[in-house]
């Protein structure tokens, strides 16, 4: 059996670098599933910038339903990777067992409930009369492979805590290209519209799901998807470390569907265009939080492998590393902002005055996402080493921060200037947050160094 990285041996840097680097490579082909599919949206003639308003209302509660999957994926691998440090195979095959039943039984559930009640759902987070049939349309046939969705996203992550980066990509990318074949196919060859995009992605995440189980199920893996009986005990486990994630992907969506609400209220007859924009912007965000996500979540396993295993010296040359990487991407994501987001928005539309308002709102919405990268490795940090109530609390405090922006800003200031809300709070938190870090990171080294006292392991150090 062959490992493509060793956790606990392997020089750090190389290390670092080989699993931030495709889990970033993931992330970011995980983002053309909306991106692509709201680019082929708004060129569609006649009604492209309304429709895309419609999929820019849904949208967030599309990602939202997604945070289930990491719930378990970023609660229940973190918990691997610990046990996996520690030696104990037989309780991480349960972890991994029990988060695959967790993922049919939340999947389930939601797409039962959200199915009920769908519209008014789309009403009350911001869709207008105009662009309610864009918004239903796409969500109905989306909730039809809620159940993909969430195994391709959250049994992904098992495969990458095992050290298999490379395969993680690779599942991510199989969905990824399948939806841009098909997304032209559905919506222009068979005149689907907003309908084909929403088709399109279904099949998509029903490859990477498909995936993503067979590599599970199969040799390669150091420790195999087997279908015992869920446990409480091990449920709760797996669900209280994911909760810090889950939060914070939820509350995400949920500030995104509140900035959607309070523009539908201030916006007057300018409001659908505000959306159009909107969704726009946040189309970009995604290209900077979603690989950026990646690269500070998908090296939890060398954090979680080295806590359990001791190695508080792995663990603060790691975190150095990550946090240095992350810093790079989001600056090169800055720089775009500032030179390039004209022919970003080109990609969606050619009215000139939504380019105009889009251009300008990208570039005040990305002036944090450089301290910003220092938060996400801060609150990842805490997960991936056990510690989700911290990370919970920091990310709270953040969602907060932009939550009350997003409602005294239009107030005082005009409905324009509310995308100001994200650089209060991606300054604001990561000034927290860095504050949080400093005092308890040697309390939570020493936990680690204790660990691995109680485990009967002796402390090493690099050589």
């Amino acid at each position: 059996m062959k490992i493509e990285n060793d956790l606990g041996r392997d020089d750090i840097r190389r290390l670092v670098l080989r699993l931030a680097i495709p889990s970033m490579l993931a992330q970011f082909i995980n983002v053309l599933y909306s991106v692509v599919d709201r680019i082929y949206i708004g060129n569609i003639p006649v009604i492209g910038e309304t429709a895309l308003a419609g999929v820019g209302v849904s949208g967030p509660i599309v990602t939202l339903i997604s945070a289930f999957a990491y719930l378990v994926g970023l609660g229940g691998s973190p918990l691997m990777s610990i046990r996996m440090g520690e030696g104990q195979d037989e309780k991480a095959k349960k972890i991994l067992a029990n988060s695959f039943w967790m993922i049919v039984g939340l999947s389930s559930v939601l797409t039962l409930v959200l199915f009920v009640f769908k519209r008014e759902i789309l009403t009350r987070f911001g869709a207008s009369e105009a662009i309610l049939p864009y918004a239903e349309s796409y969500f109905t046939i989306y909730l039809l492979g809620t159940v993909f969705a969430l195994l391709s996203i959250g049994m992904n992550q098992f495969i990458i805590c095992q050290g298999f980066a490379r395969i993680g990509m690779i599942s991510v990318a199989l969905g990824a290209v399948t939806n841009i074949v098909l997304d032209p196919v559905f919506i222009f060859v068979f005149d689907m519209g907003v309908a084909g995009a929403a088709f399109a992605t279904v099949l998509s995440q029903f490859a990477s799901a498909a995936f993503v189980l067979r590599f599970l199920r199969g040799n390669r893996v150091l420790l195999r998807l087997e279908f015992e009986c869920p446990q409480v005990k091990t449920v709760c486990k797996i669900a209280l470390m994911g909760l810090s994630p889950f939060l914070i992907i939820a509350f995400d969506n949920v500030l995104i569907i509140s900035l959607n609400t309070v523009i539908q209220m201030y916006g007057g007859a300018e409001a659908d265009m505000l959306l159009t924009c909107t969704t726009i912007v946040q189309s970009f965000m995604l290209i900077v939080t979603m690989p950026l996500g990646g690269i500070t979540s998908g090296t939890g396993a060398i954090l979680g492998f080295n806590f359990g295993a001791g190695r508080p010296d792995r663990i603060r040359s790691a975190q150095k590393y990550i946090t240095l990487l992350a810093v790079v991407q989001c600056s090169i994501m800055f720089l775009f902002s500032r030179t390039l987001a004209q022919y970003f928005v080109y990609l969606f539309t050619r009215n000139e005055s939504y380019v105009e308002l889009t251009v300008w709102a990208i570039r005040v919405y990305t002036m944090g996402i450089i301290p910003l990268a220092v938060q996400y490795e801060v609150v990842d940090g805490f997960t991936g080493m056990g510690v989700p109530s911290v990370a919970i609390s920091l990310s709270m405090f953040r969602k907060l921060l932009y939550l009350v922006s997003v409602f005294l800003i239009p107030v005082f200031a005009g409905v324009e200037n509310v995308f100001y809300a994200e650089v209060v709070s991606d300054f604001g938190g990561t000034t927290m947050s860095v504050i949080v870090y400093l005092l308890l990171i040697g309390r939570i080294m020493g936990r680690c160094v204790e660990r691995a006292k109680l485990n009967g392991k002796a402390v090493e150090a690099d050589t």
